[in-house]
């Protein structure tokens, strides 16, 4: 248990195409949480479409933190701050967030803070969605120990960042080119999966072979990075050689192959870089956190404790900006009403 003092904080949500809003206390524990997604309305575009996520924003945002308040029976006078993603994120739906974070801060009188949404996405392992936890385990588990090697999967974002101390950063790689994320909603479409790729591809793996195709591995070596657009090319070359051959696309099979590919350098590179810098840990976070194949994976092979979070808690949501939003506020980050969005925010800025 650390020795930080308690607070309750209210978190926006708004980065992409989800809207949310959270309460957490003290950095733990979820007092209530809502996520409106828009994954539904974006499918019939093959991905998010910006417009039609800011409009479906404004809709949404204020039921949905109206709801998170009552279900934790409290007002927003009992809210110690109010943590909203400043970026990094599509402009429209961050200034969405933004600006009615600002508005809710204003009417209240409570501190605003700007939360960067990939830090928040590490400190999802902090969190306790059963409200039972003593301060000593989180989710029924030791919570995590410094220093932390994280690996960041999160829609366009694929880091390993090196986590010293309590919002202590340093940025060892990430991709030069497609995310994983990214990559899994390309390949998707590719073998005619349905948006989102990862379910998708991870639900179609689940009947396939995953060495019935020898996709590349991008191992970068010399570096952290990470490479995901060679695969890709890899997987568009062998869908045009079987549809010129006439051949019917074994999906399933190219499915576990490219997904077996992905996690394959996922779990190495972030395992090697864990015992090159020294780390007692491993924390796992983001979107593609969320796959089940990688989540077996790094249990298999790790020699370390891994983190990673509920499945509720990968995918974007609001009480992970609380969380981060709570450690920002304990160590006196208090931000202006004239604070702006940062779509391409990184990490290494904090």
């Amino acid at each position: 248990m650390n020795d930080l003092p308690p607070a309750r904080i209210l978190g926006i949500e708004s980065s992409c195409d989800e809207t949310a809003a959270a309460v957490v206390e003290n950095g733990r524990t979820i007092l209530a949480s809502m996520v409106a997604s828009q994954v539904n309305l974006h499918a019939r575009f093959g991905g998010v479409f910006p417009e039609v996520a800011s409009r479906e924003h404004i809709r949404a945002i204020y039921p949905i933190i109206s709801g998170v308040l009552q279900e934790a029976h409290l007002s927003l006078d009992e809210v110690d701050a109010i943590a909203v993603t400043r970026g990094p994120g599509l402009p429209g739906s961050l200034v969405v967030g933004m600006n009615t974070a600002k508005g809710l801060a204003l009417g209240s009188n409570r501190p605003l803070i700007g939360v960067n949404h990939l830090e928040a996405h590490i400190y999802s392992a902090w969190l306790d969605w059963t409200g039972q936890t003593d301060g000593s385990q989180v989710n029924g588990r030791e919570e995590p120990r410094f220093p932390l090697l994280a690996l960041v999967v999160s829609g366009g974002h694929t880091e390993l960042v090196l986590m010293t101390d309590h919002l202590r950063y340093r940025r060892l790689g990430a991709t030069l080119d497609d995310a994983a994320g990214e990559a899994f909603d390309k390949v998707a479409r590719l073998i005619g999966l349905p948006y989102p790729g990862g379910p998708s591809i991870q639900k179609a793996a689940e009947d396939g072979n995953p060495r019935a195709f020898e996709f590349p591995r991008a191992w970068l070596e010399g570096t952290w990075n990470f490479s995901f657009s060679g695969l890709k090319t890899a997987v568009l070359r062998e869908v045009r050689r079987l549809e010129q051959g006439g051949f019917p696309l074994p999906v399933n099979d190219l499915a576990a192959s490219f997904q077996s590919a992905v996690v394959d350098v996922l779990v190495g590179k972030t395992l090697m870089a864990a015992h090159e810098f020294g780390a007692s840990e491993i924390l796992v976070a983001g979107g593609v956190s969320a796959n089940r194949a990688l989540r077996e994976t790094f249990i298999e092979r790790a020699d370390l404790p891994v983190h990673v979070p509920p499945i509720a808690l990968c995918t974007d949501n609001a009480a992970m900006i609380a969380g981060a939003g709570y450690y920002r506020f304990v160590h006196g980050q208090r931000d202006p009403l004239d604070m702006d969005v940062l779509p391409n925010w990184p990490l290494t800025e904090l």
